[in-house]
């Protein structure tokens, strides 16, 4: 068993003028700093996914797309995820909910974690997020990473446009707390997951 888990980090905004890739370089870099995990950006643009359109979730039965087949065996390498979280109308996004969907086996007893941004800092999507996870067997950490109200507005690029940096101070006790909880639950369950093998 490897002693470092394997952790993606999930982009899940695939919009061109997303604002996802200054809060996903920013935690992909905190995360390889600490030296006990091998982390990996893993960005859904990468993976044309179609809205699931199978017989039914590959917990029951194949799919069938070779993008969903593909995306599955993407994460599937991983033992935790950190998600990058943009709220949509209270909810995540559209294209990480499919992407959620479109596995269901691969996520099973894995833990996760994220990282949220928009006027509230994502709460209400990270809720649902962990929601979600629940029905996927997923674990979610107590902590993520909120960049809200005043932080946000400050970094924003249609506002203050001020680098991630400026804002840092606010956001890595929260940070730590949610990757140290990440890397615990990513080693409980693969040992866990080894006992039963």
């Amino acid at each position: 068993m490897n002693p470092r888990p394997r952790i993606a980090v999930v982009v899940g905004s695939t919009r061109s003028t997303r604002f996802a890739d200054v809060p996903a370089r920013w935690i992909l870099k905190q995360a390889q700093a600490r030296g006990d995990m091998d982390v990996e950006l893993v960005d859904l643009r990468d993976h044309p996914l179609p809205f699931f359109d199978e017989v039914a979730s590959n917990l029951w039965m194949p799919s069938r797309n070779p993008e969903a087949v593909r995306w599955q065996e993407t994460i599937d390498r991983y033992d935790g995820y950190i998600f990058v979280v943009a709220e949509y109308n209270h909810s995540i996004t559209g294209v990480l909910k499919n992407a959620l969907d479109q596995a269901y086996k691969e996520w099973n007893r894995k833990p996760f974690t994220a990282i949220g941004y928009g006027g509230t800092g994502a709460v209400r999507a990270i809720e649902h997020l962990r929601l979600i996870g629940v029905e996927l067997h997923m674990v979610s950490t107590h902590a993520a990473v909120h960049i809200g109200g005043g932080d946000f507005m400050a970094v924003h690029p249609a506002f203050g446009n001020k680098p991630i940096e400026e804002i840092e101070a606010n956001l890595l006790a929260s940070a730590k707390t949610a990757l140290d909880e990440l890397v615990w639950w990513a080693k409980a369950t693969t040992a866990a997951k080894a006992t039963e093998a």
